[in-house]
């Protein structure tokens, strides 16, 4: 088994989470969202994330606005909904849950004997910008961050 493999789909389970984090500190078009994944750590190619970015939209989790442009072309800046917010509290509570129960798991004692770490200390050591980034005070006065 391949252990890249397995980081990339680790990631890729978190990514809408992770945009719509974004989004919540204001709007951004889509080379600031990849420029503040990259970041965190959190490779994302433009393949990928435009088709997310769509599915969002269509969803109701997010809108978009035009904007010119002094450098180009113009630019499709995506905000988060109403919707976007309370669908980002709710993923908040189960990304807050999921840390706890993987905590559960791998901190048993045959866990820690075969040097697997807590999925907090894992995620620290994986993107360790990411955790700054949402204990932003935008996340903590919406209620998103405790």
């Amino acid at each position: 088994m391949n252990i890249e493999n397995t980081k990339a789909q680790m990631r890729k389970g978190v990514l809408e989470y992770c945009i719509l984090s974004i989004l919540h500190g204001g709007d951004a078009y889509t080379s600031e969202i990849l420029s503040t994944l990259k970041s965190a750590e959190m490779i994302v190619v433009e393949g990928t994330i435009y088709p997310l970015l769509t599915r969002l939209k269509n969803a109701g989790l997010l809108s978009y606005r035009w904007e010119e442009s002094t450098s180009g072309p113009p630019r499709k800046y995506y905000l988060i909904t109403e919707n976007g917010k309370m669908f980002l509290r709710e993923l908040n509570k189960t990304w807050l849950n999921l840390i706890n129960a993987v905590n559960q798991v791998t901190r048993t004692k045959s866990m820690k004997n075969d040097g697997c770490v807590s999925v907090s200390r894992f995620c620290s050591q994986m993107y360790p910008n990411l955790a700054q980034y949402y204990q932003t005070k935008s996340m903590k006065n919406e209620g998103c961050v405790s």
